[in-house]
C-alpha cells in the first residue's frame, strides 16, 4: 500500500496536479509550473490600472479539475438539536 501511495503522488506531482482526499471526495486541482515561461511558476500576473488584477497563466488554468464524490455528505437539520 505505501508503494502504491507514493507511485501516485510522484504521479501526480510530475504532472503538476494537487491532490485533496477525505471520507466525501476526492479533488485533483492543476498547479502552476515552475518552467512556464510566462509566470515563472508564479500562477499569473498582475495588470496594470487603477484597479489591479490578477491574470490567471494557462499552463494551469486552461487544465480541467477532476472531482469524485464518494460519500454524499450529511444534510444539516432544519431544526436545532436540542
Amino acid at each position: 500500500m505505501p508503494v502504491t501511495v507514493a507511485a501516485a503522488a510522484a504521479v501526480l506531482e510530475a504532472g503538476h496536479w494537487q491532490l485533496y482526499a477525505d471520507r466525501h471526495r476526492i479533488h485533483i486541482t492543476p498547479i502552476a509550473r515552475r518552467s512556464c515561461p510566462d509566470c515563472r511558476g508564479a500562477g499569473g500576473w498582475w495588470t496594470g490600472g487603477p484597479f489591479p488584477e490578477m491574470e490567471a497563466c494557462g499552463c494551469w488554468s486552461e487544465r480541467r479539475e477532476l472531482r469524485i464524490r464518494l460519500l454524499p455528505v450529511p444534510a444539516w437539520p432544519n431544526e436545532p438539536p436540542f
